[in-house]
């Protein structure tokens, strides 16, 4: 059990018997008035942000997500297929709102972590880094520089990125997940 206090970012709550990650927190005190901890939280299975408010007496439980590691097959009519990474055999779906953004950043054959709450997959999780191939990149013209000195590659997962211009094709870049933003050349 958790105390109004100890709701603060980053962890996972049941509110209502559905799982809540707690996005942002503050104690507040008003005058003559007991403190509050004003939250904003996302509901885990619909995506949902809501604010509430937790008073001294309120307790909640911190809901068990666990994470397991899942191997990324393929996508087909809006429907990700994994499978589990040591039985090949034991393939599943997920639909298109569990994985969202992230899926421009799934590599075919690459292990993703799936988020499990009551033993139901409710989303996935990849790393807030990770490296990609370029496979299209415009030719860099020298003293092309009036723009800011960046272009539009694509990476083998089909996403776009923006890089700078002396990135090419074949070159392997960092790309941040959460921002979609190059970070650097791998080594």
């Amino acid at each position: 059990m958790l105390s109004y206090n100890e709701i603060t970012g980053k962890k996972t709550i049941i509110l209502d018997g559905e799982p809540y990650e707690v996005l942002t927190s503050q104690t507040v005190k008003k005058q003559r008035q007991k403190p509050t901890n004003q939250t904003k939280l996302r509901n885990l299975l619909t995506g949902s942000v809501v604010e509430k408010a937790f008073h001294q007496s309120d307790k909640v439980y911190e809901a068990e997500i666990e994470k397991k590691d899942i191997k990324y097959l393929y996508e087909s009519k809006g429907e990700f297929w994994f499978s589990d990474p040591i039985n090949p055999k034991d393939r599943f779906s997920l639909p298109n709102t569990l994985v969202a953004e992230q899926s421009k950043y799934f590599k075919e054959n690459g292990l993703v972590e799936a988020l499990v709450f009551n033993e139901n997959i409710i989303g996935v999780q990849i790393p807030i880094k990770v490296t990609l191939k370029v496979v299209e990149a415009p030719p860099s013209i020298k003293g092309n520089t009036a723009s800011g000195g960046d272009k539009k590659v694509v990476i083998e997962t089909g996403a776009s990125v923006t890089t700078p211009l002396f990135i090419n094709v074949g070159d392997e870049i960092i790309v941040n997940t959460e921002t979609g933003e190059y970070v650097e050349r791998a080594k």
